[in-house]
């Protein structure tokens, strides 16, 4: 296996157990390995989309703009402007001469037509290397409509998707203080980094409304432009996505001394640890005896469900590869609690402690990777024999090809994975696909040798 993998990526890759725990990560990809992160204009993307009262325009190319969030699975309960894609559509000409007049008319259009709360100006590529001035354009065009109108500088090639989430959260930064923060409750908190995946936010939001919670900003999921210009009001950010928005806590602290404690809403464990959490900050004691009542509550329903999957699932085995490291953490729990064995574990932007961490709580023998490209997952997950593969858009069509269940935990997916009711929505997905009666019907079992043999003699009878 070993010289399958590329030089320059060995040290990337990790194998528990085999030598002291190493890795790099927060590097560029290498150059023709095709790798499976996204560029820094996606990066942003992600992340501002779910404001959903806000004109998102992409200066650029129109095929930067086919990438929409409609194909996602954030719900807005209001507003749906976000599921809209603009674009410039920069031509040749335009190359030549500049976009920037193109841009400003383009802005006045659909400030005009739609009448948003705000609107965000995404540079891309070949913004970068012409020269517009978005910032310029922006000002004028803010001071003309009397809108926030903000430029995010997320040229692709200037970086990873990390970047993208560092541009996103600048120009959120500058709607925040902003708004006004009267009447916001002393147990108050912003949600950052939950993208409201088939409604996800807002089973949260109730969870932190029985134990007494204001919520008063959703960054970015369901988002709204007058929640964020009000969210320093909050007395504690409650990070999710810390790859995607923690830029934005940290900034919010340093100015208005917010603080801020990372969560996860998946899986049983940390889904009640991040009630715990809240109600701990706050020093509540009636707070914690209720969040106690909600984790009681939830798992008398979801329990003995569970038992009923993880007999059927006890032993197989399960690979993970994310956007970000930290939603990778609560997988390995989830599937432990259905008796499954994680066996490769990797994201596109995780840094070291969060490779550290998951050494710590994976298996000897697991693969631990940063930044993998489908070759090597493809390698992977016929070295490890893996029953099911988690990830994405990218990663689906790398187990449908091998032969392996699949399931989609990312932006994606149209069903809700977070909270007490997404661990069983998890376990039935987890079960349906690997004890799904198809896999009998494809060579997933056989080694590469016998199947290359029946390929050759395949090919040979259609000679």
């Amino acid at each position: 296996m070993a010289e399958q993998i590329f030089a320059e990526r060995q040290n990337q890759i990790h194998r528990k157990g085999r030598k002291p725990f190493a890795i790099e990560c927060d590097k560029e990809s290498l150059a023709g390995a095709v790798s499976q992160r996204a560029c820094v204009f996606c990066g942003s993307r992600v992340v501002l989309y779910p404001i959903a009262d806000a004109v998102h325009l992409v200066h650029g190319p129109i095929g930067c703009a086919v990438y929409t969030w409609d194909i996602r699975g954030a719900l807005s309960s209001g507003p749906e402007l976000h599921r809209l894609s603009f674009s410039t559509d920069l031509q040749e000409k335009d190359v030549i001469f500049g976009g920037e007049q193109k841009l400003h008319d383009a802005l006045n259009e659909l400030i005009d037509r739609y009448q948003p709360k705000a609107a965000f100006v995404y540079s891309t590529c070949i913004v970068g290397i012409i020269g517009d001035d978005l910032e310029a354009v922006c000002k004028k065009v803010a001071a003309e409509k009397g809108i926030p109108v903000l430029p995010v500088q997320s040229e692709g090639f200037k970086g990873n998707k990390r970047a993208g989430y560092e541009a996103a959260c600048n120009a959120m930064f500058r709607l925040v203080g902003t708004g006004e923060i009267a009447n916001i409750a002393k147990h108050s908190i912003n949600i950052l980094g939950d993208f409201n995946l088939a409604g996800e936010i807002w089973l949260i939001r109730e969870y932190f409304k029985r134990m007494g919670v204001e919520v008063v900003a959703n960054i970015t999921g369901d988002g709204r432009v007058d929640d964020i210009k009000r969210a320093h009001g909050a007395a504690l950010n409650v990070v999710q996505c810390s790859g995607a928005t923690m830029i934005l806590a940290n900034l919010m602290k340093e100015k208005y001394g917010t603080p801020v404690i990372r969560v996860s809403y998946f899986g049983i464990e940390d889904m009640a640890e991040s009630l715990y959490a809240v109600a701990n900050h706050f020093g509540d004691r009636q707070m914690l005896e209720r969040a106690k009542e909600i984790v009681r509550q939830e798992l008398e329903i979801l329990v003995p469900t569970l038992k009923k999957y993880r007999a059927a699932l006890t032993g197989k085995k399960a690979a993970i590869y994310v956007g970000g490291a930290f939603k990778a953490f609560s997988l390995v729990k989830a599937f432990r609690h259905l008796g499954m064995q994680v066996v490769m574990v990797g994201s596109q932007t995780g840094t070291k402690e969060d490779y550290q961490e998951l050494q710590e709580i994976t298996d000897d023998g697991t693969i631990i990777v940063d930044d993998a490209n489908p070759l090597e997952l493809s390698s992977f997950l016929q070295e490890k024999e893996v029953d099911i593969f988690v990830g994405g858009v990218k990663e689906r069509p790398i187990a449908y090809k091998l032969g392996i269940a699949f399931c989609d935990h990312n932006h994606e997916r149209k069903e809700m994975l977070a909270g007490f009711a997404g661990m069983m929505n998890f376990a039935k997905e987890v079960y349906g696909s690997v004890m799904s009666p198809v896999w009998r019907l494809v060579p997933r079992k056989l080694n590469q040798k016998t199947a290359l043999q029946n390929f050759d003699s395949a090919r040979s009878a259609e000679l």
